[in-house]
């Protein structure tokens, strides 16, 4: 109804927007028939949408199967998308100098609303293909990096977050209950980190540290390792680990014209 209501709403490109969204890691190429039940947009829509945007550059069109599938236009905007984002140069030098110390996958994750998204990976020698994909979009309290970030706003604003923030079962060993996520929070709160064991991926432990601004705002990211549980005990993650992770955290400063 809002969107209704705005005179600069412009649902034709909104549809488009739509139709973009409809492509993930599991819909790589769709048919013009599942891009229709995807969006639950009309057929006839869907076709002048769909061949608008590859006469545009934006989607592929294979002349054999009559699949589309995203262009490397994507890559222009996320390559445009970097340069936008201050954060990213400040950290990298500092993500880099991480990795090489630890020898494991360093990630750096922002708040994309009440998810975490990944927007530079570093990916180690034990890192498989998914998880070396940048923009990687995650529900927040199902990672250490959301966790640690929540764990820096106000008790009521986490509090409400736990309660409404949406969870997802990833693995058998995803936590569901709120109550132990809000646990989670405030142990992140006291620490000043968060680890997280095989939320999203099996055999996989995420620590996180909040990168805080200088005013004192909630953190809007963190710096996230990921190690392998069959190879870290909890006592090597808090000798080793948590550190160094911390140390970066700290160093790194967000720009304050972001």
């Amino acid at each position: 109804m809002q969107q209704k209501q705005n005179t600069l709403y412009v649902s034709s490109l909104a549809k488009g927007l739509q139709l973009l969204r409809a492509f993930d890691d599991r819909h790589s190429e769709l048919t013009l028939t599942e891009m229709t039940v995807r969006t639950g947009l009309e057929r006839s829509a869907v076709q002048r949408l769909a061949n608008t945007l590859h006469l545009e550059g934006m989607l592929n069109k294979n002349p054999v199967t009559r699949r589309f599938s995203p262009s490397h236009a994507w890559l222009q905007l996320a390559y445009a998308y970097y340069w936008s984002d201050r954060l990213v140069p400040i950290a990298l030098p500092k993500m880099i100098d991480l990795s090489q110390r630890l020898g494991e996958t360093v990630n750096l994750a922002e708040a994309s609303g009440d998810h975490i998204i990944y927007v530079s990976r570093l990916p180690c020698q034990h890192t498989y293909f998914a998880a070396s994909v940048v923009g990687r979009r995650i529900p927040a309290l199902s990672t250490s990096s959301g966790l640690a970030m929540l764990s820096t706003c106000d008790v009521d604003t986490s509090a409400e977050a736990v309660v409404t923030w949406p969870l997802t079962r990833f693995t058998p060993r995803t936590i569901m209950e709120r109550s132990l996520i809000s646990e989670q929070v405030e142990q992140a709160r006291q620490e000043g980190f968060s680890i997280a064991r095989e939320q999203v991926i099996l055999n996989e432990i995420g620590i996180a540290a909040p990168i805080r601004s200088p005013g004192g705002e909630p953190s809007r990211a963190a710096i996230q390792c990921s190690v392998s549980a069959s190879r870290w005990t909890e006592e090597g993650l808090r000798e080793r680990i948590v550190p160094a992770l911390l140390d970066t955290a700290n160093a790194i400063s967000p720009d304050p014209r972001s």
